[in-house]
C-alpha cells in the first residue's frame, strides 16, 4: 500500500534504499522496480521535452503524481543515491517505440518494464532519448 503522506514516503524510500545496500544487484533491482511500481499511476505528469525541468526526487514524492515516466526516473535516482559499484551505469531511456525503461550496465537488466521481475535478458533497444545515472549524480550529490 502506498503512503498517503509525504512524510511517510519519504521514510519508505530512505528505508528501500537502506534494505537493498547489501543486497545482490538482482534483488536490489527487484526490490526497488516493485516499490516504484506500487506507486499511484497516472497517465501524463513528465515529459521528456521538459527534462531540464523535472522535479528532484524529493519533490516527486512530495507531488505524488507517478506516470510511466517518473517511476522509470524514481528507479534511476533511487540507485544513482545507491552509489553501488556493481551498478557502474544506469540510464533512463525512452525507446523509439515509447517505452520509458531502466537499463542497467548497458543492458544487463531492465527496470519499469513490469512491476514484479526486472528483465535480465540483452535485448536490442532503439533509444530515442537518455538520461544517465551520471546525469542524476551531478545534479543531487
Amino acid at each position: 500500500m502506498w503512503s498517503k503522506t509525504f512524510d511517510h514516503r519519504l521514510k519508505e524510500w530512505y528505508t528501500l534504499r537502506q534494505d537493498v545496500l547489501d543486497s545482490d544487484v538482482e534483488t536490489t533491482l527487484t526490490t526497488i522496480n516493485s516499490w516504484w511500481h506500487r506507486t499511484p499511476w497516472t497517465p501524463y505528469y513528465l515529459h521528456w521535452d521538459e527534462v531540464e525541468k523535472w522535479p528532484d526526487p524529493w519533490q516527486l514524492l512530495d507531488d505524488n503524481v507517478f506516470c510511466t515516466i517518473s517511476r522509470g526516473y524514481g528507479s534511476l535516482c533511487t540507485i544513482a543515491l545507491l552509489n553501488r559499484w556493481e551498478i557502474y551505469r544506469a540510464d533512463l531511456i525512452q525507446t523509439t517505440d515509447g517505452n520509458n525503461l531502466v537499463v542497467i550496465n548497458d543492458g544487463d537488466y531492465i527496470l519499469n518494464w513490469d512491476k514484479d521481475s526486472v528483465l535480465n535478458t540483452n535485448i536490442s533497444l532503439n533509444v530515442e532519448r537518455c538520461l544517465t545515472q551520471e546525469q542524476i549524480k551531478q545534479k543531487y550529490l
